[in-house]
């Protein structure tokens, strides 16, 4: 069934036994924003609980929050999200459509994906038990240069990524001739960058307003309360904290009901641990999410994990579970080892100190600081031993808001 038919189905099903509608319908309705109907609500926080039930509950050291969509519009600065928090943009002159030029790459890629794996299913019906298909693979001349184009492909758009180069999307684009799915036709723009946020002013005056962001993530309200929670909480590493909001981003192509939305609900939570160690903690948590995700009952082949070809500018690993959509796998849950990235650049934009960061001795105290006493040594059973000078001291125990 064609993807567009898939869609006019999925639409129609979720409308018919109120799960979802278009939001504002008497209006002709709004694009890519739509409203959970009766169904829809009780599905959504069923989920919702279900998560938060395992990642919070579950969990002795992860806690919530609720932080708000606002926030100071620095703290969009300081994440990167005003300079970088950008897609590739291209666009059909025929169709008058819009695109995001790295999709249209990957989609090409899986295609190519596609005709190795129909090679592979065919031989396999033709030749049965007796079928080797390491040996197929490895030396089937047509396997062989469906995968050498593939592998040539990719390699260029991982380049392309990385360098941040507009212009070679756009020839790798034209290289491989792919089409406008709405035209057919290779008629096509430059490749631009797109910033993902709305905007919006805020004060009750034009002169004196300020320009503040729907937040594109609700990752940030965790940075920005990091301390406040360790220290209220008394928490130590590692600590997570989670939280359930809304998002929004102004998307490029938004066509895929809503798998693809301007507002939407993330379920995120943040895990804090002591450097060196994040990569460790970042395999732990891949075995940890795709066991929940097949836990649905949903079918364990639905589920793979995608790496990413380009690391956001504050990750230094980064993989999608993916699921197989009835338009082919996609995204639903992202995990990220973010470094000290974050944090960093709050302290720096913010100009206030967080101890996790500045004073390395903090990071290893908790398990053998009791307060109103203070301690000359951090023992040696902890991963460090260092002698803290007075005013160390004093600074530790004014961090953890506790009295000598």
């Amino acid at each position: 069934m064609a993807q567009e038919d898939v869609f006019k189905k999925l639409v129609s099903h979720c409308k018919e036994y109120g799960f979802v509608f278009p939001s504002s319908e008497i209006y002709d309705g709004l694009a890519a924003v739509y409203d959970y109907g009766q169904m829809g609500v009780e599905l959504k926080n069923n989920i919702k609980k279900y998560w938060w039930d395992s990642m919070v509950l579950l969990h002795e050291n992860i806690v919530g929050i609720d932080s708000a969509i606002f926030m100071h519009p620095t703290i969009w600065k300081a994440s990167g999200h005003v300079d970088a928090f950008n897609d590739p943009l291209i666009d059909n002159k025929d169709s008058k459509k819009r695109y995001r030029a790295d999709v249209l790459i990957e989609d090409c890629i899986a295609k190519m994906d596609e005709k190795i794996e129909k090679e592979v299913e065919k031989a396999a019906k033709r030749f049965g038990d007796s079928f080797d298909e390491k040996l197929f693979r490895e030396t089937n001349p047509r396997v062989l240069e469906h995968k050498a184009k593939r592998d040539e492909l990719h390699a260029r758009y991982a380049q392309a990524m990385n360098d941040v180069d507009l212009n070679e999307l756009r020839q790798i684009i034209l290289d491989y001739e792919i089409v406008c799915p709405i035209s057919g036709t290779k008629n096509w723009t430059d490749v631009r960058q797109f910033n993902l946020m709305f905007s919006t002013e805020m004060g009750s005056t034009a002169d004196g307003s300020m320009k503040v962001y729907l937040r594109p993530e609700t990752a940030q309200g965790i940075f920005v309360n990091f301390l406040n929670v360790q220290k209220t909480g008394r928490m130590r590493i590692p600590f997570g904290i989670a939280q359930i909001g809304k998002a929004f981003r102004n998307e490029i192509v938004a066509r895929q009901f809503i798998f693809r939305m301007r507002e939407f609900e993330q379920m995120e939570m943040q895990f804090f641990v002591r450097p060196g160690e994040e990569l460790k903690w970042f395999a732990k948590w891949k075995e940890t999410r795709l066991k929940w995700h097949k836990a649905l009952g949903l079918g364990d082949q639905k589920y793979r994990f995608h790496d990413h070809e380009k690391l956001a500018h504050y990750a230094n690993a980064a993989t999608d579970i993916e699921f197989e959509m009835p338009f082919g796998f996609k995204e639903v849950e992202g995990i990220h080892s973010r470094t000290n990235f974050d944090l960093g650049n709050h302290e720096k934009f913010s100009g206030k100190k967080i101890p996790f960061l500045y004073l390395d001795a903090l990071m290893y105290v908790f398990s053998n600081f009791t307060p109103n006493i203070s301690y000359k040594y951090i023992t040696t059973e902890l991963p460090i031993a260092k002698k803290l000078s007075v005013a160390d001291e004093h600074t530790l125990i004014a961090a953890m808001g506790c009295k000598t």
